[in-house]
């Protein structure tokens, strides 16, 4: 009974999500307000936190039925009475402080359950500093507020809990989520892997590129780095072990390649949804800035995993002799969904999550009546992709709702504007510092949290100072979910990487290290667009296409020097100048970069050329 309730419940998740995103209350004739819908599905989300909770004590699970049925009623009455909360709010009536409480305390608890302490730990900064931000030194100096008027401002006020970051996720990204398990339902990430294993079957390091390709489609899908290392990797990893590549190297290119797909447009792992909805943007502007970025990351990854493959003597692994033609023949109904979602939103102009659902719509009526390698859509896996949903985006609903406690008080407190201020000041003596500083506090905070949760919680902390020093926003947001991400391949959180290790079965640090080696670029691209808006689409065509090409080539270098291989092995004599001439490439043009340019070049050239008379010479004594 208590996992058929809980299936249920999970199920009432993409159900509100459906009805909203189609305006059921509209079409019923009934006035629900965003805030009274966002009351109940988070007291949904918080009532599946506790239902999923299992223990072996009986008095701990019927705590949690207890803390599971007050959570429902609690929200429910919440949204039922909000009308009249909102005459009250003023008043701090002793109904709404005690109903604030309960709130608080469940939903920190839910967090605490689903997420563990990190984000806790978190919020417990930011709650301590509106308690006493008048006694902050300055330039961080706040204003406090007593703890009852902090309990209502964070249940009832549209800018805390219940604030933009569960609306987007509520009305947008669930839709999206349940679009993505439908895919898979109908057997999606198999074709995706097939395709990328036909396309790179006959090429060295095969393998480790069918990886990052059929990484970087699922990913883009799947909304989580984790899930998309644990879905795809167990295909892939044995695939690279068994063709060459070491444990470590196995696990690191799957982090990476899982990782990437998050930054990948069109979807972006629904951070794009975000973006656009907090810059008030067009998604299709946020989707062109991604590309480029995306692009350069995974060229990067893919010259390094060529070179090793070159480097260690890694033959192609052709294991089914499919063509491309022949996955295309069978899977192309996987095609059209994803025509259907872009057509949607980009010509018809329709909302993402009306796009997500006609996208949806596509996916039952092909995958009800074609198959792929035996998967088909039936009623039974169609019903069971709403429960699913419901359990995958449990976590991301109480990480969102973390976050708008942390945007509530840092509204109630003014620290938005003192820590603000304070980066402000730091950029002002030094921009390269603040965006030092900036991106250490984006892998921090970042870590153990998936793509969205990561960009709600530093749009609200780090973008705005940004901003504020003249960085333009599409390019702060981007720089912000760049570092974000990258907590993902960075010790000592790495989680895409420790799920990895945990296929492989070797070292988990290590195969994070080795993660942060092959996915360099990813920590240098979001320095490079701050002072290059044409990374971000943001100039001519020409000058686009001119610093892209650029971009490749210096990338292409500084891959080499990493990997040491180029037609042969190279010394580190020869590798440092390479990094070098590819370090001046890749940055911005400046007079210092003209000047260094043909002196690293001539010295790569003359270490070339000495490198194959050695070799020449070396074999003609061989020969003789």
């Amino acid at each position: 009974m208590s996992k058929r309730l809980t299936s249920i419940i999970a199920a009432v998740i993409p159900v509100l999500s459906i009805l909203w995103a189609i305006q059921a209350p509209l079409l019923l004739g009934l006035e629900i307000a965003r805030v009274q819908f966002l009351a109940v599905l988070l007291g949904v989300g918080c009532t599946l936190v506790y239902l999923s909770q299992k223990s072996d004590s009986k008095i701990a699970n019927s705590i949690t039925t207890i803390f599971a049925f007050v959570s429902l009623a609690v929200f429910v009455w919440i949204s039922v009475n909000y009308q009249r909360f909102q005459m009250d709010f003023p008043y701090l009536t002793t109904e709404m402080q005690v109903l604030g409480g309960i709130v608080g305390l469940l939903v920190l608890d839910a967090i605490r359950r689903t997420t563990g302490w990190i984000l806790l730990a978190v919020i417990g900064v930011f709650l301590l500093y509106a308690l006493t931000g008048e006694y902050i030194p300055a330039p961080l100096t706040g204003t406090s507020s007593s703890l009852n008027e902090i309990v209502v401002y964070m249940a009832f006020d549209p800018n805390a809990i219940l604030g933009t970051p569960l609306g987007v996720i509520a009305s947008i990204v669930i839709v999206f989520i349940f679009f993505g398990k439908l895919l898979v339902k109908t057997g999606c990430g198999e074709f995706f892997i097939d395709l990328a294993m036909a396309a790179m079957g006959k090429r060295r390091g095969s393998a480790a590129k069918t990886s990052i390709v059929g990484s970087a489609l699922f990913g883009s899908i799947s909304g989580s780095a984790v899930s998309n290392v644990v879905t795809t990797g167990v295909m892939t990893i044995p695939l690279m072990r068994r063709s060459g590549y070491s444990g470590v190297q196995a696990g690191a290119i799957e982090a990476i390649a899982s990782t990437g797909g998050q930054l990948m447009p069109p979807i972006m792992g629904a951070a794009a949804f975000l973006m656009a909805q907090t810059l008030e943007i067009p998604y299709s502007e946020v989707v062109l800035a991604a590309l480029i970025p995306a692009l350069l990351y995974y060229i990067s990854v893919f010259i390094q995993v060529d070179l090793i493959a070159a480097r260690d003597n890694i033959e192609p692994t052709d294991v089914d002799k499919k063509t491309v033609r022949d996955v295309l023949v069978e899977g192309w109904h996987f095609i059209i969904p994803f025509f259907v979602l872009m057509y949607s939103m980009f010509v018809n102009n329709a909302s993402a999550e009306l796009s997500a659902l006609y996208g949806s719509i596509s996916i039952i009526i092909l995958g009800s009546i074609r198959s792929y390698q035996g998967h088909r859509l039936d009623t039974k896996s169609m019903v069971s992709a709403f429960p699913e949903t419901g359990i995958a985006v449990m976590e991301l609903i109480m990480i969102v709702a973390g976050a708008g406690l942390v945007i509530g008080l840092l509204n109630i407190s003014s620290g938005g504007f003192a820590l603000t201020l304070t980066l402000v000041q730091l950029g002002a003596s030094n921009i390269s510092i603040l965006l030092l500083v900036s991106a250490g506090v984006c892998i921090l905070l970042g870590m153990g949290m998936p793509t969205t949760g990561v960009y709600v919680l530093l749009a609200a902390l780090v973008a705005p100072a940004l901003i504020e020093t003249g960085i333009p926003p599409l390019a702060a947001h981007m720089f912000i979910l760049y570092f974000g991400m990258m907590s993902m391949i960075t010790p000592p959180i790495a989680l895409a990487a420790f799920a990895a290790a945990t296929i492989t079965e070797d070292k988990p640090m290590k195969t994070g290290f080795e993660a942060m080696k092959l996915g360099w670029l990813a920590y240098v691209v979001p320095l490079l667009f701050i002072f290059t808006p044409a990374l971000l689409m943001d100039s001519s065509v020409i000058n686009i296409g001119m610093t892209f090409v650029i971009a490749v080539i210096g990338v292409h270098f500084i891959s080499v020097s990493m990997v040491g291989y180029f037609a042969g092995h190279l010394t580190y004599r020869m590798r440092l100048p390479m990094l070098a001439l590819g370090a001046v490439i890749i940055m911005p043009p400046t007079w210092l970069n003209m000047q260094l340019f043909p002196a690293f070049l001539a010295i790569v050239i003359g270490s070339l050329l000495l490198y194959r008379l050695h070799r020449t010479s070396k074999s003609n004594h061989i020969l003789s």
